[in-house]
């Protein structure tokens, strides 16, 4: 399809100057336009196509970047890209020194909160319609946020502020619900459209406002008050917002822009927090896409023409996989278990347990909070309860995590999902600070599995304690090692030597590389050259004390290594323990550093880190000097 029209819009300031038909051409090239770039690049696709129509809608009536729009996690926000300058770079979209896959302050004025967790938009645009207000600005502010997003508990906390005066006064803001998923199908159409348009408009306003005046006092105000509050309900769903505050508008076609366009026109104009209930399909405008909106959330490098296809030779099982087995396999051994997921069924492993364990699934929505206490209150009553969690999502539930499960001892596994660099997601996603803000919590422990077949068995020792712990994976697949099936435990707190130096006392320094996780086999391919001992450590805490100090006790030198942030890591607890036993021997600490790392092809960011062999390789020539001629065989176990 031509983009013709579409290569004209450098700005929304350009979209504003189209007439009506011409935005709807344009809706229809902005839609190709994100399939063929999404199907280059990858990234989320179903999401981007149900949103077109909004985003030209809110951008043609906004004047952005003066007005304020919001995104809620921003996944959903290609066509704003595009259509704010963009264009050009969306095929080096989430690569290295590319466009980021969400909103960012520091890549373009109109990105102007930067979002990817979720339930933060209407927070952050309460804040910024105030911020207005004080600074006595004319300025609009308005929240998109999806249904899903809807769930988390912070934006209802920031509805309950929203629609409250609490003596600072009523903020103008609209508050933009973009429903993909929930029923309400019948209110969609001719009738609904005249209604939202009405109850929008200054006549509906008017007339209701001059009613209530007219009968205040009287005996009939209370009632037509009452008669207001159910006629409304009968026709919209809105009774909630409306109790919260906020002016209810809708449900309206999310792809109708002659719904949309008079809709926002009215709703910019008037004073004081408003809601704008719109219907959009997720996928929309692409067959494919529609009837599968889940595969198509976040495809990688496809042919539109065929759609999304099995790749020829079926890729290794990725630590998510393992995770998934594991639970299914352990759940079919002990009754106890309790599946929990905060909304990312599919992303961390549990489509196949639901199927088998019905009654033993919970997802409990984007409520991360939520989800800890209540795997606390399961396990208050005796059963063994595990959160699959992505380790960034887990951070929204340390509190709790602290406070309702550590301080009480409760046996809950974490099964942390994308610890450690994740690639295309960029810095929101980063698993950077588990090890750091886990290690340091009472009670809790922390296994850092080095391979699948590892993990498995890291998730079944975690299983089996009785107490929380945490059992932290990283995104993707491993070296390819096949678990075994059995149900199989690490010994509890121990470390393994994975090879020893073939130096012998005298000939040179000799090096212990300590790895935490999947640096184990980075630092073994670099031990080769380096002549260097390799301990798979396999617990962040408790710490293998035993292994760390023979290992300092024999070696001149000793490398940690870890996935994660140096500062308050797996390596600061060797250093910790090193310092509490008296030894000397110097320390280099290798992992993420003190800084966010940007999205971009994990292997180029491990590489780009220093964290690959030859990073490793490098790092400890540079710090201790050890020469090249002590490269040896390696003398393994």
């Amino acid at each position: 399809m031509s983009t013709a029209l579409l290569h004209t819009i450098d700005s929304p300031a350009d979209l504003r100057r189209l007439s009506r038909p011409e935005l709807r051409m344009l809706a229809q090239e902005l839609r190709a336009f994100v399939l063929d770039s999404v199907s280059k690049t990858g990234g989320h696709l179903s999401s981007n196509l149900g949103t077109v129509e909004l985003t030209i809608a809110l951008h043609y009536v906004y004047q952005t970047p003066h007005d304020r729009i919001v995104w809620d996690v921003g996944h959903q926000t290609y066509p704003h890209k595009i259509l704010t300058g963009r264009r050009e770079r969306m095929g080096t979209l989430r690569q290295l020194g590319g466009l980021a896959g969400f909103p960012r302050r520091d890549e373009s004025e109109y990105d102007t909160f930067g979002t990817a967790h979720s339930s933060t938009s209407i927070s952050a645009a309460l804040g910024m319609a105030h911020a207005a207000r004080l600074k006595g600005e004319n300025r609009r502010v308005a929240a998109v946020i999806g249904d899903g997003a809807l769930t988390g508990g912070m934006a209802f906390e920031a509805l309950n502020h929203g629609g409250a005066d609490g003596g600072a006064g009523l903020a103008d803001i609209l508050v933009v619900l973009n429903d993909n998923d929930m029923s309400i199908s019948p209110p969609v159409g001719a009738l609904n459209k005249h209604l939202a348009r009405l109850m929008s408009g200054t006549f509906y306003s008017a007339a209701r406002e001059g009613a209530k005046s007219v009968l205040k006092g009287t005996p009939l105000y209370e009632f037509a008050k009452r008669f207001e509050e159910h006629t409304k309900g009968m026709v919209v769903p809105g009774t909630i917002f409306e109790e919260l505050g906020f002016t209810y508008v809708g449900p309206i076609d999310g792809h109708d822009l002659d719904a949309l366009i008079p809709t926002l026109e009215n709703l910019r104009g008037k004073r004081g927090p408003q809601f704008l209930h719109v219907i959009t399909k997720k996928g929309y405008g692409y067959k494919l896409a529609e009837a599968d909106p889940v595969n198509y959330h976040g495809p990688s490098k496809f042919d539109p023409a065929v759609g999304l296809q099995k790749p020829a030779t079926p890729p290794r099982p990725t630590f998510t996989q393992v995770f998934g087995q594991w639970l299914c396999d352990m759940a079919e051994a002990d009754e106890r278990l309790v599946a929990i997921t905060p909304a990312m069924r599919e992303g961390s492993g549990l489509v196949e347990f639901e199927q088998r364990f019905p009654k033993r699934y919970h997802d409990v929505g984007i409520a991360e909070q939520h989800a800890v206490t209540f795997a606390a209150g399961l396990a208050c009553e005796g059963l063994k309860p595990v959160l699959a969690i992505y380790s960034t999502f887990l951070q929204r539930g340390y509190d709790q995590l602290i406070h309702d499960v550590a301080l009480q001892n409760l046996p809950v596994v974490f099964a942390l999902d994308r610890s450690g660099v994740v690639g295309a997601d960029g810095p929101t996603h980063c698993g950077a600070y588990d090890l750091a803000y886990l290690r340091c919590v009472p009670q809790m422990s922390v296994l850092t599995p080095a391979d699948e077949d590892e993990c498995r068995r890291a998730l079944t020792t975690a299983f089996r304690r009785d107490g929380p712990v945490a059992v932290r994976y990283p995104r993707g697949a491993g070296v390819g090692k096949v678990p075994d099936p059995g149900l199989h435990e690490l010994p509890w707190g121990r470390g393994e030597m994975r090879r020893h130096s073939g130096l012998a006392s005298g000939e040179g320094r000799r090096v212990a590389l300590l790895a935490f996780g999947t640096l184990l086999y980075p630092a073994l391919d670099a031990a080769q050259s380096l002549d260097a001992t390799v301990a798979n450590m396999r617990f962040a805490k408790p710490l293998d004390i035993d292994l760390v100090h023979e290992l300092a006790r024999t070696h001149d030198v000793l490398v940690t290594l870890e996935e994660g942030c140096v500062a308050g890591g797996a390596g600061s607890a060797v250093g910790e323990y090193l310092h509490a036993a008296g030894l000397t021997v110097p320390v280099l600490h290798l992992g993420l550093p003190d800084a966010y790392t940007e999205h971009g092809d994990p292997a180029k960011l491990l590489s780009s880190l220093g964290l690959d062999a030859a990073g490793i390789e490098q790092s400890v020539r540079k710090r201790f000097g050890v020469p090249l001629t002590l490269v040896r065989p390696a003398v393994n176990d």
